[in-house]
């Protein structure tokens, strides 16, 4: 039996009169959650750590900034929009010593609830709003009258009402527009990171890398290597995310197709689904979260180690050589954006 999709007619944007909401960061999702919320008609105020960056964007964009704490305080609705590995110590130090009884956090990813870093107290709501998409993404499509779907979860319900403010605050950003399913922080968190490190990031970066390198190390120039491994790559997602495996199937050429179904189980079959089980167990386990803490706590030595042995990769300076010489393509240069997002 399908999931139940939960839709506009589900949600009352009235669960939020006469109450303030405090989105906590303006980054990528705290911004797209923040102005949405605004342009619905709720009462939004942003909290930020003294300094930061975004003060003055957030102001810009015609909000109260306030420091962390005070937001908290001042707030009914607290969402927490900062990176996981920060928000075990910003809710030690600010949120939970001026969180109050009947309060709601707002989580838009499940890790630090789920596994521990953060113990919520006892007597408010602690809810999950995950838009299925980047920040900007909610935000356009918010703004074109559409919305990006979401997936709500309940960790705790003091209230009894838990549920309908996770979906008050789904409408208030545009979810309810387009659909929202309900799931919970342990599946939402463990799908997530396992999606991220075997498919999605780790998976697709190193399969592009391999046969990249497959292709170079047999002589062919590194130029064709990049255009056959990484830039047709967004052709066959995009009719994946469009259209779903099959759909893409039907798009590609007979002799694409044969290869696909025929070789395609030989580069990704047992042993890598056997890695794959174990990477969703040291998930499970919460064996992988033990160790990002200790990464992030040592300084993030080996992070920064394999980010920067990857930018030295021969694809990335094949593949800047050629985005050059394609002016209709939109270049972006992301590196540095998320350490500016607070």
């Amino acid at each position: 039996m399908p999931a139940k999709v939960y839709t506009d007619k589900d949600a009352d944007l009235g669960v939020f009169q006469n109450k303030t909401l405090a989105i906590l960061g303006y980054g990528s999702q705290g911004h797209a959650h923040a102005i949405n919320l605004k342009e619905s008609g709720c009462n939004v105020i942003i909290g930020l750590y003294p300094g930061s960056k975004s003060k003055a964007v957030a102001e810009q964009h015609g909000f109260q900034v306030f420091e962390t704490a005070e937001a908290v305080r001042r707030a009914d609705v607290i969402m927490v929009g900062l990176p996981d590995m920060k928000q075990a110590d910003v809710y030690e130090k600010d949120i939970e010593p001026n969180l109050a009884k009947g309060k709601t956090l707002i989580f838009s990813h499940g890790l630090a609830v789920h596994f521990g870093l953060i113990k919520p107290h006892k007597d408010i709501d602690v809810i999950m709003v995950a838009p299925k998409g980047p920040g900007h993404m909610v935000r356009r499509l918010y703004a074109e009258g559409k919305g990006m779907p979401a997936l709500i979860a309940v960790a705790q319900d003091k209230s009894k009402k838990a549920k309908k403010t996770a979906l008050a605050w789904a409408k208030g950003i545009g979810s309810t527009r387009a659909g929202v399913l309900q799931t919970t922080f342990k599946e939402e968190t463990e799908t997530d990171l396992f999606g991220e490190q075997a498919v999605l990031c780790g998976g697709a970066s190193a399969l592009v890398q391999a046969g990249f390198e497959t292709l170079v190390e047999a002589g062919y120039q590194p130029e064709m290597a990049y255009f056959e491994c990484l830039h047709e790559l967004k052709l066959i997602c995009d009719l994946m995310y469009e259209s779903g495996i099959a759909g893409m199937r039907f798009s590609i050429s007979e002799t694409a197709k044969y290869g696909d179904i025929t070789r395609g189980p030989r580069v990704v079959g047992k042993q890598t689904k056997a890695e794959m089980k174990k990477i969703l167990k040291e998930i499970q386990t919460g064996k992988f979260t033990r160790e990002w803490v200790a990464e992030y706590k040592g300084g993030l030595k080996k992070y920064n180690a394999l980010l920067a042995k990857g930018e030295k990769h021969q694809i990335e300076k094949t593949g800047a050589y050629l985005r050059g010489m394609m002016p209709w393509m939109t270049k972006k240069n992301l590196k540095g954006v998320q350490a500016s997002y607070s």
